[in-house]
């Protein structure tokens, strides 16, 4: 049960924005040159390739200094390494606990909606995101008459 009086404005019409110390916002749309090589010490898992292919493609891309690809690396090893022994019934243990590794590490490097809340980094939603998000607050209208009008399904029976 809510309390009394007016329901609060909507965040974007309020006068008094909070801002976060230090906050960045990350552009959904920006240009990459294209992923730096992952390490040639062995041949990787087409899962692992995707994932450093997506991670070099996302927003937080640009934000990754020169000497986070190193441990971007490291991080692209331990991924590796768990799609290789996710594929054996007999070392899922041993997979179990490299998962609770690679959680850490993404954690460093914002891989995560809560990570980048952490790192108060906000990803930009372009206008396509923001029309998606509006056309599913709105409710749905049924398919009968031209304005949408309920009433149009309603007809005399004999």
């Amino acid at each position: 049960m809510g309390g009394k009086g007016p329901a609060p404005k909507p965040a974007n019409i309020r006068q008094r924005q909070n801002k976060k110390a230090g906050a960045t916002t990350l552009s959904s749309g920006q240009a990459q040159q294209g992923p730096p090589l992952l390490p040639p010490v062995r041949i990787y898992q087409a899962l692992t390739v995707e994932w450093w292919r997506k991670v070099w493609a996302s927003p937080m891309a640009p934000e990754y200094l020169e000497t986070d690809i190193d441990g971007l690396a490291r991080l692209a090893l331990l991924i590796d390494n768990f799609y290789i022994l996710v594929n054996d019934p007999l070392a899922w243990g041993k997979a179990k606990e490299l998962l609770s590794e690679i959680r850490l590490q993404e954690a460093r490097f914002g891989l995560s909606p809560v990570d980048r809340s952490r790192l108060q980094w906000e990803v930009q939603k372009g206008e396509e995101a923001q029309a998606k998000r509006q056309a599913a607050q709105q409710p749905k209208r049924s398919s009968a008459g031209a304005a949408g009008d309920p009433r149009a399904l309603l007809g005399v029976v004999n």
